[in-house]
């Protein structure tokens, strides 16, 4: 029976995910190479997760979430995070207004399906937890009101991992809020003779609205019916066990690089996104393989290094890839 409902599932998900495609190829048209960012992208917004990127600048990051604004067909605002920024210039105000002798609601930047935070660590821990209540709460309240924000709602925040002098690095409790930290790294060569060609000719390709926000808002329902078996949800829980008591899983070496684990929300982000590998790659129901190639973007913020490890150059993603060839693999 349960094979027969497998078989219906795969059958069901092949036809509802045949739009990633297309927006896959819409982004490819505007962003030159960043294949891992696009798809990663792609997880989050299926996955109804947020997104923390880190890289250098001019890596594409703010290209790469407004062309899928526009794929999409969606709402898209951008909030350049800066020392003087306030909570009010993110969420809104109130505005008294003389004409009525009534107060106005004014909502800021952050009513939208797709919201970019430049820089997000330029800005004091007032203004982060303003936005990232909206993240976890999806909604914001002015006043005695309290607004719902737009569906689909996916924040992009950046960070810089170079000048940290006058940056406001984030709470672990706030970065634990984004489902995946993704590191954008320089295109190869001939993607950036590309990148340059284009510019020089000034020919820079738009993407065409492909998909609507209803279509992403039933695919993220769908994206949840995707199987994942018993051994698969243990898998995950024993990944992210294995970075809270290592010596359990026969990696003691890592207990004094270690100075806390990943959170529940690790166990929870790493079942979703898995589930969104599953149905990028048009498959009904999800194997060790998503897991593990997710793993890294879901944990790498989430695992907190002892001293010792910062003595030794020991990173975040050595540990996972301990973790991973380590825990046994249903």
């Amino acid at each position: 029976m349960e094979s027969v409902n497998i078989k219906e599932l795969n059958e069901r998900i092949q036809k509802e995910s045949s739009f990633v495609d297309l927006l896959s190829l819409e982004m490819g048209k505007v962003i030159v190479g960043q294949k891992s960012l696009v798809e990663n992208l792609l997880i989050g917004l299926l996955a109804g997760g947020h997104i923390l990127l880190e890289g250098m600048p001019g890596l594409a990051k703010t290209l790469a979430i407004n062309t899928l604004a526009q794929a999409v067909n969606a709402k898209f605002s951008r909030i350049q995070f800066t020392p003087d920024l306030l909570p009010s210039d993110v969420i809104g105000t109130l505005i008294y207004s003389q004409k009525k002798e009534e107060f106005e609601v004014h909502k800021g930047p952050i009513f939208a399906n797709f919201v970019l935070a430049d820089e997000i660590n330029r800005s004091p821990a007032k203004v982060q937890s303003a936005l990232l209540e909206a993240m976890q709460e999806k909604q914001v309240t002015l006043g005695e009101q309290t607004y719902k924000l737009p569906d689909p709602f996916l924040v992009m925040a950046t960070q810089n991992p170079v000048e940290q002098e006058g940056t406001y690095p984030l709470p672990e409790a706030q970065v634990d809020r984004f489902m995946l930290k993704v590191l954008v790294d320089y295109p190869k060569k001939e993607e950036e003779r590309l990148i340059v060609r284009m510019n020089n000719q000034g020919s820079f390709p738009k993407a065409n609205a492909v998909v609507s926000p209803e279509d992403i808002i039933r695919a993220r329902n769908v994206v949840k019916e995707v199987y994942m078996d018993e051994k698969i949800e243990r898998y995950i829980v024993d990944i992210v066990y294995a970075t809270r008591t290592p010596e359990e899983y026969g990696l003691g070496k890592l207990k004094d690089l270690i100075s806390y684990g990943a959170s529940p929300r690790a166990s929870i982000s790493l079942s979703l996104a898995a589930k969104a590998y599953a149905f990028i790659k048009r498959r009904g129901y999800v194997i060790p393989e998503d897991v593990r190639a997710v793993c890294p973007e879901v944990m790498r913020h989430r695992i907190g290094l002892s001293y010792e490890a910062e003595a030794e150059n020991v990173t975040t993603e050595q540990i996972i890839s301990e973790v991973i060839n380590a825990v046994i693999v249903p």
